[in-house]
């Protein structure tokens, strides 16, 4: 709708610049025409022509004589400039041979006068519009925000129910989070008959999640199904450096969706203005808060038959003020997970509509192989994947192509002649002291693959899979794995008697969860049932989130020696089982000089441990 008002102002520009361009033409020519190729006289010959007779009418207009000759001489038109120095003799020689004398005045018409007076007022406005429209357009108003002082109207994107082609069917793993919005759909659809028992639908949803959840899909995916207008905006979208945008742009949004009712309004990236008021400069008055304000006023203004739902967005409700999640504003709040294996499939099923599969029964081991993938991330993989195969001329997509996409995504891309041989030999055997140490743990996930081909930033892989999604993990699994990690480097010092820098991403790993065991998940046995947080994982963000910490140097201290000593214990461990199993070590990464990549069943066969 924006954008077709949008092209309408735009070609009406044009044809005002087109007929200001046709008129100056047409002027031009008309005025070249009127004095087109005259023969230029001197003013001695002109005098002595009507001393001959062959003048009989002239036209004087300024200081130029214009006239037609009498005889039959080529030129039948001439012009003559009259000398600055007045000739008393010029008019009684021209009474005395009787010629016409014409006074035409130096004036233009005045229609002329008047055009050209108007003219410049004209193009300096047009320019001003124009600049003005284009200025309008970048702040956040264009052409259909109200000219030179759109930019206050709202920047919001309006798309109509029926022409939103996503719909719940193309939103797989959510059932949970589409099972709420039903009702949502359903009173936008027959909003009446819960007016009349009386019920007072949400006035707003807040969706939480990491970033590549599907929120943005549901909110569309929800419109879709109710079939009503839909106006979709980004929370930074409500902020300029000009006080008081956001909260006019809030307010005109508002508007428009209560002049659609029913009608759905998506703020995506909210806490981009919700965040806590009272931080910002000037006693917090600053424009941010004013449109969380505004914001807040709206929708405590909803009156009970206004069908105007408002779905809202965010990775960060932690950063949300207090006063935009109580009960009447977001009375709901949709937590959206990254999804489970069973999840993970039907997402892939999604993706891969369009997408000729030589094998579809592979997608479901592609779910287990993808812990972790949000729906963003499925998507991406599907995509990558197709883009190899047609790299490669095929015609299907191949289990190989979602191999070499899922590596590609989680590690980047290969690095060919990265490593010379001796590096490449030392990788091997650190690639596989990580695997002999997985095979022989009890409560470890299964090694699905080793490979010392250079991705990324990492110099080789050991991929270990569980069999089900894990959401806790007990004490003998954590010490494990960090005898897993330590792996490299024990096989390193066995085999080379030095390690190297390789395992420097493996130490870091295994000290920051010694640590969270000792200090966080009370597993020391010295340190007791108490949690002593020094950082906090963020549970959408996936990256840790500082905080102060409140208990002792003497402390510290002591958890230090708890951590450094339960490293200690994994690492003796880890050098057991590869003293124990070296031949089969040698035999590992001998495998993966040859070939460089060993599968489960490939080094199953290798050691004879089916």
């Amino acid at each position: 709708m924006a954008d077709s008002e949008d092209n309408r102002q735009r070609e009406a520009t044009k044809r005002a610049i087109r007929f200001t361009l046709i008129f100056l033409l047409i002027y031009t020519g008309i005025q070249y025409f009127e004095q087109s190729s005259p023969e230029l006289l001197s003013y001695s010959e002109f005098k002595n022509r009507v001393v001959a007779g062959q003048i009989k009418e002239i036209t004087i207009q300024n200081e130029t004589i214009t006239g037609g000759l009498s005889s039959g001489d080529k030129a039948s038109r001439y012009k003559v400039v009259i000398p600055s120095i007045e000739d008393a003799d010029l008019m009684p020689l021209l009474d005395d041979k009787q010629v016409v004398i014409n006074a035409k005045s130096s004036e233009l018409p005045i229609l002329v006068r008047g055009l050209l007076g108007i003219l410049p007022w004209i193009l300096i406005i047009g320019l001003f519009m124009y600049s003005s429209r284009l200025m309008a357009k970048r702040l956040g108003g264009g052409a259909a925000g109200g000219g030179m002082f759109g930019f206050s109207r709202s920047k919001a994107r309006r798309h109509e129910g029926q022409t939103i082609s996503v719909s719940y069917d193309d939103v797989a793993g959510l059932e949970q989070a589409k099972a709420d919005l039903l009702e949502i759909v359903d009173y936008l659809k027959h909003p009446q008959k819960y007016l009349d028992l009386g019920a007072k639908i949400p006035k707003g949803i807040l969706m939480m999640g990491s970033p590549g959840t599907g929120k943005t899909l549901l909110a569309k995916a929800t419109a879709g199904e109710a079939g009503v207008p839909f106006y979709s905006i980004s929370g930074s979208e409500f902020i300029e450096m000009f006080v008081g945008v956001g909260a006019s742009r809030v307010r005109d949004m508002f508007e428009q969706a209560r002049k659609d009712s029913p009608s759905i309004i998506f703020i995506d990236e909210i806490d981009s203005v919700g965040r806590v008021r009272g931080t910002g400069l000037g006693g917090g008055n600053d424009e941010r808060e004013q449109t969380l304000n505004q914001i807040l006023a709206e929708m405590d203004g909803f009156e009970p038959g206004e069908a105007v739902v408002v779905l809202a967005a965010t990775n960060r409700p932690d950063v949300l003020d207090p006063a935009l999640l109580r009960p009447g504003r977001f009375d709901r709040k949709l937590t959206l997970e990254l999804p489970q294996c069973a999840a993970r499939e039907k997402i892939l099923e999604v993706h891969t509509r369009k997408v000729p599969l030589k094998d579809k029964s592979c997608l479901k081991d592609i779910a287990n192989r993808t812990v972790g993938f949000s729906g963003a991330d499925l998507e991406n993989l599907v995509n990558e994947a197709a883009l190899h195969a047609a790299s490669n001329d095929k015609k299907q997509v191949v289990p190989e192509d979602f191999e070499y996409a899922r590596d590609k995504v989680i590690l980047g891309s290969v690095r060919e002649d990265m490593l010379n041989d001796e590096e490449r030999k030392r990788v091997a055997y650190h690639e596989a002291g990580h695997a002999l140490t997985a095979l022989h743990m009890e409560h470890s996930d299964r090694l699905r693959k080793v490979s010392i081909i250079p991705r990324g930033r990492a110099l080789g892989v050991t991929e270990q899979m569980p069999d089900e999604d894990r959401h806790n993990f007990t004490q003998d699994y954590l010490e494990e794995r960090i005898s897993i990690l330590l792996g490299g480097r024990c096989a390193e010092r066995k085999i080379f008697g030095v390690v190297s820098s390789g395992a420097s991403d493996d130490l870091k790993q295994a000290t920051q969860l010694a640590r969270r065991m000792v200090a966080q998940w009370g597993m020391s046995d010295a340190m007791g049932p108490v949690s002593f947080p020094q950082s906090e994982d963020h549970p959408f963000l996936g990256r840790e989130m500082a905080e102060p910490r409140n208990f002792s140097e003497q402390t510290l201290t002591q958890i230090d020696r708890e951590v450094t000593g339960l490293l200690s214990r994994c690492e003796a461990i880890t050098e057991e089982v590869i003293e124990k199993y070296k031949a089969d070590l040698n035999k590992l990464a001998e495998a993966l000089l040859e070939r460089e990549t060993l599968d489960e069943e490939s080094i199953k066969q290798l050691l004879h441990n089916a």
